[in-house]
């Protein structure tokens, strides 16, 4: 048989496709079968993207990003499009200045770490100068002609200025601060440092103001911001562990506290040793951007740390954190401080290469998982007991006389197990709201008197909780679901008629964060339930399930949510045989 042919609603991440509030199912292709879905209203979110790169949700804080001509307000200045640009197209804009600080600007609202940037080519004067408005002025100007940047802020928000050769006698150039900005502006410059001149011209073009520690991939924004990436509703179809096609991530809510996630400078932040501590910009962090920091021991044989001040903490929390070696062999080291000293170690050799130490992780729970491109997510669960002064303490404890190592992406969750990676670069606490899908199919896509429900899945931790994935009538009463249950690595499908259960057939797996292929057939006095190409269970007394027009991946009221990895589901409005069943699931 062809289990598509046969299927009434087919949902394959792999060939489905997916936008805010909505992922697609590719059968029925009416459009009955897709999921609604929703999140939360920020850019927290993540996932790993085909490519093993982490990707985030951006947002271009500014409006008319190449329209320099509508909402930037003009100073002694013009800027007249239809100029060539770094691109090949003929987008850019040539802005000329008339008097003595000629400039234009756009009035915005940003706050904490940000990143503006733009694109610019000498024209008859080789200098562009950029600024943010505030109470520190991060600026800087940069030499069009020979690609270096020149003066800059010196006060101690300002981050940095970067100025990259794209090509032609263009080059994109960004600063970087953590502040409150009210306002951005570009002036064609004279020299470094000096505006004052009455004239003089440079072409610009695709300006940026973002949030983070690099200037990203460019985001064309128009009347509103322009958005892209992982956005506040978009269903994350995740590639994780290397995986060639994806699965549909649903993770539940949870808040980072560490303000400042990537710049290891910020609020809250401080060192310990003989450390030094340098952002790199030639690194490759693990989201493909570039803004990393190296920690590096000052002194032979001494152990050097970055650590940030949690404050009070009632429960166990997952600390976190992205570490690259730097070719020569270190060791890390991730723990609490706390009375209750939780740690895990890992040497790195030269090649990269991790190998445990040793741990005294809380529940025995700790890992270093690969991210490729010599990156680790190194984690452990701490007992905080309950203290008023808690820190996350990271170390480079150097095993020969050049260890050092890269640190990016810290996360620290009150939570049972780790989650995915939460930027923050507020300085206060983000929360990652919960992922709700469901809502798919109507009363012709089910059949209540006999049918198959298949998935294949896999639950984010074994700890208890119940995770439902359903076919219902909306409600909990009428119903046929499995479930990851409070029982250790127990899996179950069940079958309700008036909130009556008439089936419940229970497996214990190896183990439930592993894929497994699960399906159950329903039909009245035949109930089945088959795992990886094995009859597990059956039940030969009970009736079917009445009204079935919904599935959801929850109980059926929304309640009772699936968090996990889901690669794909099938539902059949006929009973197969226990030969197609074992088919279907192997």
């Amino acid at each position: 048989m062809s289990f598509y042919d046969d299927a009434s609603l087919v949902f394959l991440p792999s060939g489905g496709a997916g936008k805010d509030t909505k992922a697609y199912s590719i059968k029925p292709t009416n459009g009955d079968g897709d999921f609604t879905f929703s999140r939360g209203s920020n850019l927290t979110t993540t996932r790993i993207d085909s490519n093993g790169l982490i990707e985030k949700g951006r947002e271009n804080l500014l409006l008319q990003s190449n329209s320099f001509d509508t909402t930037w307000i003009e100073s002694n200045a013009s800027a007249t499009n239809g100029q060539s640009g770094y691109d090949g197209s003929t987008d850019a804009w040539l802005l000329s200045k008339s008097a003595a600080s000629g400039r234009i600007y756009q009035n915005v609202s940003v706050s904490g770490v940000a990143t503006y940037s733009i694109y610019a080519k000498a024209g008859t004067t080789d200098w562009l100068y950029i600024i943010g408005s505030a109470g520190i002025y991060p600026e800087a100007y940069f030499d069009l002609s020979n690609g270096v940047v020149g003066n800059s802020s010196s006060n101690p928000n300002f981050i940095g200025a970067n100025i990259q050769d794209v090509g032609n006698g263009w080059y994109r150039c960004s600063i970087t601060f953590n502040s409150s900005i009210s306002r951005v502006w570009i002036y064609p410059a004279d020299s470094d440092g000096v505006t004052s001149g009455t004239s003089g011209s440079i072409y610009i073009q695709d300006a940026q103001l973002e949030i983070g520690l690099t200037s990203t991939e460019y985001i064309e924004s128009g009347a509103s911001t322009g958005l892209a990436g992982i956005l506040e509703d978009s269903p994350r179809f995740d590639y994780s562990g290397g995986a060639s096609c994806p699965s549909l991530l649903l993770e539940p809510s949870r808040t980072n506290i560490v303000g400042f996630t990537e710049y290891i400078e910020g609020t809250n932040w401080g060192v310990g040793g003989s450390t030094g501590l340098q952002l790199r910009t030639s690194i490759t962090s693990p989201d493909g951007n570039n803004g990393v920091y190296l920690v590096t021991s000052e002194a032979e044989n001494t152990s050097s740390r970055v650590q940030y001040n949690l404050g009070t903490l009632g429960n166990d929390h997952i600390f976190s954190v992205f570490i690259k070696g730097t070719g020569s062999a270190t060791r890390i080291r991730l723990r609490n401080n706390t009375a209750s000293v939780n740690a895990v170690e890992y040497n790195i050799d030269s090649s990269g290469n991790f190998t445990l130490h040793s741990q005294s992780a809380l529940d025995g729970y700790y890992g270093a998982d690969d991210y490729g491109n010599g990156w680790h997510r190194v984690y452990l669960k701490v007992d905080t007991d309950g203290g008023s002064d808690n820190f996350m303490q990271i170390y480079s404890d150097v095993v020969d006389a050049d260890g050092s190592m890269y640190v990016w992406g810290v996360q620290a969750e009150d939570a049972s197990y780790i989650t995915s990676y939460i930027p923050n670069h507020s300085g206060g606490s983000v929360t990652r709201e919960a992922d709700v899908c469901g809502g798919a199919g109507t009363s012709s896509t089910f059949n209540d008197s006999e049918g198959v429900l298949y998935a294949e899945i896999s639950a984010l931790a074994d700890d208890g909780t119940y995770r439902i994935l359903s076919i219902n009538d909306g409600t909990k009463n009428e119903r046929v679901y499995m479930q990851y249950t409070s029982t250790t690595n127990q899996i179950s499908v069940v079958v309700k008629n008036g909130n009556s259960t008439q089936a419940n057939i229970p497996f214990i797996l190896s183990d439930e964060t592993q894929y497994a292929k699960v399906a159950v057939r329903y039909k009245a006095n035949d109930f089945a339930l088959y795992i990886n190409g094995t009859q597990r269970g059956t039940d030969t007394s009970g009736t079917t399930p009445v009204g079935l027009d919904n599935f959801s991946f929850d109980q059926g009221n929304g309640t009772t949510n699936f968090y996990g990895n889901v690669k794909q589901v099938l539902v059949f409005n006929t009973a197969l045989s226990d030969p197609e069943m074992i088919a279907l699931t192997s």
